[in-house]
Formats: structure tokens, sequence, C-alpha cells
């Protein structure tokens, strides 16, 4: 396993240093699949629920798969990728008022997604067929929600997330391919119509890597969390979170430290005029890692600032008194900053410093573009190579992102879609790994034309 294998699964894959993921969906590489707005089309109903079937299927290039540097000679390769979904809910505001004329609130809610990915590799090259070919995959997500008397003084819900993921690794005969399952729920309660709220969850996340070369890699966290909001104009609320992890690693020859790693925020979210949402958070967070475990070098440990800060413009004002509906608007543009740090399968953590632009735009219900950017600092504390009997000092990467997916909609259930990717580590590090030296810094490039169903 080398060290920039690490980095990599590391930072791109399993971030369970701060709860696994948001939703299954995360793990995907398709933008519909990560945001139901864009995934579901005018749907079936049944009785009540709504069923939103979708087909879709892309065609593409990838300059390297393999994320290796320049050095390392990267492998391209053309890629079909075939991702049918499903997606059951309860009916929408919108139909029960079709219904009743009136949009009472549901006493339960429920939502559930399904979708696989199937990929084939052309290779480009006659010289890399057989590693190209042997990549072949099938990826897959799932995940449930259930909202309990929702808007009701007392309430809840649970929720449960499953991930297979495809991750190559620069050996293309071992591969991070992991299965990543998360569940869990929590209790509610909003006196007074709902101007206060506050919540108290427990989640259970597993992380099980498929590869015999990465199995002491595995994990489980057990997260407490409590959050709450406090509306203090129509549609502006101060709001806080707190959350503790245990996280445990399943394997007694694992290299990594166990864990628990403590959060605590507190900020303002909402719409400051109808055209801008403002959400400001900071707070404080430590890693804890298990100072008893054996190793060669004392375990690093994070204590420091973390938030996130961003501002966003309404293309199309909203004008919902709801500061959480804020996130539902279709067209907006957003500018922000994050930091915070993750659990690290290369020396113990890594921080994360990002900056990014956000734009989504759905012009006249037929024209959808989703555009995203960011860059973000990378740092890492100073860890121990045993391969090679070396201290590495302390480093810091840039990671460069950018996305674009443009869908043309002929009618409301079909659209064709263009996906452009670029991803780059900026890195001069260069580190000891055996007899041999690990070279850090990489550059991917990706294009697909699709075809989309949905309903």
């Amino acid at each position: 396993m080398t060290l920039r294998s690490l980095s990599r699964v590391a930072c791109a894959g399993v971030l369970v240093g701060a709860g696994l993921m948001s939703s299954a969906a995360s793990a995907q590489e398709q933008p519909w699949l990560k945001d139901r707005r864009y995934t579901e089309g005018p749907g079936y109903r049944t009785g009540d629920l709504e069923i939103h079937p979708g087909l879709a299927g892309e065609v593409g290039y990838d300059s390297n798969y393999f994320l290796r540097a320049s050095s390392e000679k990267p492998i391209e390769t053309a890629r079909l990728r075939l991702t049918p979904s499903l997606a059951l809910s309860t009916l929408s505001a919108q139909r029960r008022v079709g219904d009743t004329g009136l949009a009472e609130p549901a006493k339960v809610d429920f939502r559930s997604q399904a979708a696989l990915s199937f990929s084939e590799f052309i290779p480009t090259q006659s010289t890399t067929s057989d590693q190209v070919k042997e990549q072949r995959n099938v990826s897959a997500i799932a995940n449930v929600q259930l909202s309990i008397l929702p808007h009701r003084p007392w309430g809840g819900s649970l929720f449960g997330d499953f991930v297979r993921s495809v991750q190559p690794s620069q050996n293309p005969d071992a591969n991070f391919n992991r299965m990543v399952g998360r569940v869990g729920g929590d209790i509610a309660w909003q006196p007074g119509g709902g101007v206060f709220d506050w919540r108290l969850g427990y989640e259970f996340a597993a992380v099980a890597f498929q590869d015999d070369a990465f199995k002491n890699l595995g994990t489980t966290q057990s997260t407490v969390s409590t959050r709450g909001r406090w509306r203090f104009l129509p549609r502006t609320a101060w709001m806080y979170d707190a959350s503790i992890g245990f996280i445990r690693y399943t394997d007694s020859t694992s290299p990594q430290r166990d864990s628990d790693p403590v959060r605590a925020r507190i900020g303002i979210n909402g719409l400051v005029t109808p055209s801008f949402a403002l959400l400001a958070m900071a707070g404080w967070g430590s890693s804890f890692y298990n100072e008893n475990q054996k190793s060669r070098v004392s375990a690093q440990q994070f204590d420091g600032p973390i938030g996130q800060a961003e501002l966003r413009w309404f293309i199309t004002p909203n004008p919902s008194s709801d500061p959480a509906a804020a996130t539902l608007a279709l067209s907006s543009i957003a500018v922000g900053y994050q930091r915070d740090f993750f659990n690290s399968y290369l020396g113990e953590y890594y921080t994360r410093d990002r900056g990014y632009l956000n734009l989504s735009h759905f012009f006249s219900g037929r024209l959808l573009v989703v555009v995203d950017g960011g860059a973000a600092r990378i740092g890492y504390p100073q860890f121990y190579v045993p391969s090679s009997n070396t201290q590495v000092g302390k480093f810091a990467d840039l990671r460069v992102d950018a996305s674009l997916f443009t869908e043309y909609r002929f009618v409301d259930s079909f659209g064709v879609n263009v996906t452009g990717r670029y991803t780059a580590n900026i890195s001069d590090k260069k580190v000891p790994i055996g007899a041999g030296v690990d070279d850090l810094a990489w550059t991917r490039l990706e294009a697909y034309l699709g075809v989309r169903w949905l309903m």
C-alpha cells in the first residue's frame, strides 16, 4: 500500500472523522444522484405514494483513472456508464394541496432512493488494455428516511444509508472498493409553533474494505449529536450543533489509532432578504486519538477552530419564511468557506480549509446548469512511515476541483446532458516508501455525454 494511495483514499473517499457522509448519494459521481431536485421528474402517483424511476446512460473519457503522478505514467481510458435509479416517497406538498386545497403537514413523511451504476472501461492504449478492462465495476446506493410528526411539538426521524463505493488505487490489482453503511435516528422537540427546536440523535456507521490488502482499515463509528435552532426573525435563526464520535478500527493489526472526536459550533442561518441567505457557523474541534496504542511515535492531535461561512444569492427571490427552505431553491449562486478536520489513513488526521463557489440555475424549465468549484488546503501533521523507518514532517497540499453539469430537457421526463470535471492535487512532496519515493501530485480530467429519462 503506497503513501499516496492512503492519502487519496483518506481525502476522496472515507471521511469517517466527520460523520462518514451526509447521505448515501454523497459517494456518487453523478450530480443528479447527489440532489433529489435534479433526480426527480413528475413521477407517478400510487395512492399516498409517489414513484420516481429513472435511467441514465453516459459515454466519456477519463485522463487519469488511477490518479497517478505524471512521473508514474497515468493511464487514460474511455468509459461507458449505465445508471438505473428509483425513488419512493409520500405525497409532496403540491399534490396534497391538489387533493384537499390545503397543504397540511403529513403525520409521517417517508423517502427512499436506490441506484446502481455499471461502468465499462474501454482502453485507449493497447499497452494498458488488460489493466483497464479489469476495472469493470458496479457501484450502488440505497437510503431511506422517515420523519415522524414533522412540525409537531414532539417528533423524530429514522434513517439508513448503504453505499458500495468503487475507488481505484495506483495499483490496478488492489482497489479501495468498500461498503459503507449508516443507521440512526433522533428525537425532536419543537414548542411554541416551531420558533425553537431541539434534536438529540444517534447514528452508527461502518466501513468495510473488500480487498484483502486494505481490510485492516475497516472502521465502526458511533456518534451522539445534538442540534437546535431559535428563530428570532421570521426568516432567520440562531443555530448550534455538537457531537462526539467513537471511531474504532475493527482489525487489531491496523496501523491506525482509535479516536473520540468532539465538535461544537454555533452560528446563524437564514434569509436576510428574499434574495440573499447567510450561513455562518463557528466552533471548536478536538480529535482525542488514543495514546495507549503501540506506535513508534506519539499521536498527533487536532485541537482548533472549525466552521463554515456562506453567502447565497437567489436568482429567483425566495419568499419562504422558513430558514431551512432557503436550501430548496433551485436557482442560486453561493460563495463560501469551510474548515474542519477528518480522520485519515495517512497519519492520524488531516485538515481541510476550502473556499468554494456554486451556481445552479434552471432556465425556463428546460435547461439546467450546475457549476461547482473550489480550492482547498489539505494539511497533514507529522507522521511515521514504517516501511522506510522515516518520520515525515508536517506539510500541506493544494486540492483544486471544478465541475460543470448541464442538461437540456426536451420534455419534463427526458434530457441530454454534459458533465465535465477537473481535479488536481498540487504538491511538491515526495515521501520515502520502502526503497523508493512516492510523488503526491496528480491531475485528472473527465468528460461525459449522456441521456437521461426521469420521472
